[in-house]
């Protein structure tokens, strides 16, 4: 039986490497990408990371570095990266048998008993050229028999250019070396606080940890620690998940880019977020039975009156109607609104899963067990509950048309700003700040670039 080989392939500065990738003008210069409401730096460019910008400085802190080295600023373009994202792992899925998308920018392949085609740094290299001509985003590549040492392959081909973006840690000796270079803290899986612990017993590299007694590290730790011991020592444990994990919760949030201190303000922002949750849960295939909204002040202003609660809400039958997760959602907001404060952030999350088919209403609840009648009864519960005619339909329609990027459909409860002096549509009060925020150059018609 073959070894077992694993590739996690990670695209370089990513959010930057996106914004530059439709501007030509910025390829050799320094830029930055912002946090929601354009507030903490979260993306950095090579040249940025050169000039010592921190990721997670505040905006503000840096506006003299920002002018004095002309720095470009993108507030976080969400709908670009993501379709970025799903084109480089698409094409990995074409490079790979099997592949495990690791987050937006990382994905895990399984090289096992491919090595007699191709040399593992020779399929490394394909894959950063392929990657590159296709989409326009340079990766780097890290190869070895375990997913912990791979990603710590990854971490050297990115660290130094002489390996020209791919390592192999195929070989006892080269892991040794590189794992005695990698303080503790940066293996894949430890962080910060267990590293400080492990640094306490004189474990302060990779390669320290992989000379620890695992099941003296077991009794210290956990069993996820002496699962890296052994993953270090090149023994696979991690296993490659093909599916994602079903979510267990979806929560959509925001802070305001302006306080809010209305109702109505408030009812927008809480309908916005729960048509998106419920996109979002349309997307698992899944249905909810519990919605929480919460609502909470700044706790950063000592200066104004402070306020923060939360409320959930069930239905009678899952649904994953945008129309039922709304009304519930609208519903609870009633019950937990207090006026007189300025609100910051408010958001929905969604709860109590179920599949398609298997929930199994009362035998004492008529409406549950017949899901299409028309007959609605007054409690909250009974409201929000029936599964409306056509809902599939019509909610697969109102994806699939949004998901186009020709138009955006949207419920009314949502909210329109309109101009007073032309007419037209305007950005509302309460939405995110993004002043930043450059073109949706891959899924908006009008937003496509026009050679001259």
């Amino acid at each position: 039986m073959s070894q077992p080989t694993f590739a996690l392939v990670d695209c370089n500065n990513f959010y930057a490497s996106c914004e530059k990738l439709f501007r030509p003008d910025l390829k050799h210069r320094p830029l930055v990408v912002l946090s929601n409401n354009d507030g903490c730096v979260v993306a950095r460019s090579k040249e940025a990371k050169a000039l010592g910008i921190k990721m997670g400085v505040p905006i503000f802190k840096i506006r003299h570095e920002l002018r004095q080295h002309n720095i470009a600023v993108f507030s976080s373009n969400y709908t670009l990266y993501a379709d970025m994202s799903a084109r480089v792992m698409r094409t990995l899925e074409e490079l790979a048998q099997r592949v495990e998308i690791y987050s937006i920018d990382e994905a895990f392949l399984d090289l096992t008993g491919t090595q007699s085609l191709l040399s593992n740094t020779l399929f490394g290299q394909q894959v950063r050229q392929i990657i590159g001509d296709w989409t326009g985003i340079t990766v780097c590549v890290g190869i070895a028999p375990t997913k912990t040492l791979a990603k710590m392959a990854n971490h050297g081909a990115k660290k130094y250019p002489a390996t020209q973006g791919v390592v192999d840690l195929s070989d006892r000796q080269r892991q040794q070396r590189l794992m005695a270079l990698l303080p503790v803290d940066e293996v894949w899986g430890i962080g910060r606080r267990l590293g400080l612990r492990l640094q306490q017993m004189g474990i302060n590299s990779a390669l320290d940890l992989a000379n620890a007694n695992p099941k003296h590290i077991r009794e210290q730790f956990s069993v996820v620690v002496e699962r890296t011991v052994r993953e270090l020592n090149g023994e696979s444990c991690i296993a490659l998940e093909e599916a994602p994990p079903t979510k267990k919760q979806i929560v959509c949030s925001r802070s305001f880019g302006e306080r809010v201190t209305t109702l109505q303000e408030m009812r927008e922002a809480i309908c916005q977020h729960s048509a998106r949750a419920s996109e979002k849960l349309r997307k698992e295939k899944r249905y909810a039975k519990v919605v929480n909204v919460f609502i909470r002040t700044s706790p950063f202003n000592a200066q104004q009156p402070q306020y923060s609660n939360s409320i959930s809400g069930e239905l009678s039958v899952p649904s994953d109607d945008s129309r039922d997760l709304i009304n519930l959602a609208m519903r609870l907001l009633e019950c937990i609104w207090r006026d007189g404060f300025a609100y910051a952030k408010a958001g929905v999350m969604l709860s109590d899963f179920y599949e398609a088919g298997v929930y199994q209403p009362s035998l004492f609840d008529q409406e549950a067990a017949q899901p299409n009648s028309l007959e609605r009864k007054n409690s909250l519960e009974r409201e929000n509950s029936l599964e409306r005619k056509n809902s599939r339909e019509l909610m697969s329609t109102l994806d699939k048309i949004n998901r186009q990027g020709k138009s955006k459909l949207f419920f009314a409860s949502q909210g329109v700003a309109i101009n007073s002096k032309t007419g037209s549509s305007k950005t509302k009060n309460w939405t995110m700040k993004r002043d930043h925020l450059s073109p949706a150059y891959t899924t908006n018609w009008d937003d496509i670039l026009r050679v001259k």
